[in-house]
């Protein structure tokens, strides 16, 4: 992807044919929404990264600090609507955003009867509110630079659920609902609208869940690569691969895709648990 997003025609293209990418990214300090950020950059977008931890923040633009491109951090809880109003205000005021990044996003664990209102309320305040604020104050700005692309980071959870994620997997699957109503409603504005979902990707959250089965940090990384040895090519993802498909979303390559969700997940719902005994003529 080019800093400026170029079709024959302008259709697709954030911003339409010839303009910078400017590109708000939720949760885009670290993870996954840090790895999109990074690579924006990195191709000389503009970068509003928008995420409640300071301190991941400047560790951010610090290491962006050499990319063709620009990070701008902006501390903020993705789950108030008047913080996002505020926040989207400042972004409005240097001329708006043509791109939106959803990858703001908490684990739970907990079956219904096992999980809190409480819990229930705040995953899905992060994943899917906050998905929704955003859009609700990117989608004016869009319309007003004459078109955009939007990517929400879902899940495979949203196909299929591990046992004991029951409200996670809710929200992975709402946040599929949300990009096929938008890309519906918007398609004729030129937005696109489109979810990734991954598989397991080795990120903080992910880091911090294999914590959950082990002691040491060496149990941590033999967690994750048994989690890697259930997907078909035997590992988990990086955040970078994850990163390349939305920033292959948000081109003008992907001028004629809205409404799609992109498996990125190493082929796991491709088969199934069932294996074949090993032939031992």
């Amino acid at each position: 992807m080019t800093a400026t997003m170029t079709t024959p025609d302008g259709a697709g293209s954030p911003g339409g044919a010839g303009s910078p990418l400017v590109v708000a990214v939720t949760g885009g300090a670290a993870g996954i929404g840090g790895a999109v950020s990074t690579a924006l950059a990195a191709h000389g977008a503009h970068v509003y990264a928008l995420d409640l931890d300071e301190q991941a923040l400047a560790g951010l633009v610090t290491a962006c600090a050499g990319s063709p491109g620009r990070v701008e951090p902006v501390a903020v809880d993705v789950t108030d609507d008047a913080a996002m109003a505020a926040a989207f205000e400042r972004i409005g005021a240097d001329g708006g955003v043509n791109a939106l990044v959803c990858a703001a996003g908490i684990q739970t664990y907990g079956t219904v009867d096992g999980t809190s209102m409480e819990t229930y309320d705040k995953v899905m305040a992060v994943n899917v509110r906050g998905a929704f604020l955003a859009a609700h104050h990117a989608v004016p700005q869009m319309r007003a630079r004459g078109g955009g692309g939007i990517v929400l980071v879902s899940s495979v959870q949203a196909y299929a659920a591990q046992q004991g994620v029951a409200a996670y997997a809710a929200t992975k699957g709402a946040l599929l609902s949300l990009v096929r109503a938008m890309a519906v409603d918007h398609a004729a504005e030129g937005i696109r609208v489109n979810a990734v979902c991954p598989g397991s990707v080795d990120t903080p959250m992910l880091r911090w869940a294999a914590g959950l089965h082990a002691g040491s940090e060496a149990e941590v990384e033999d967690v994750i690569a048994g989690w890697g040895r259930a997907h078909p090519l035997g590992r988990v993802a990086r955040s970078s691969e994850i990163a390349d498909v939305i920033e292959y979303l948000l081109s003008d390559r992907a001028s004629f895709i809205t409404g799609a969700d992109i498996k990125v997940d190493g082929g796991l719902t491709a088969g199934n648990a069932v294996e074949l005994p090993e032939d031992e003529s």
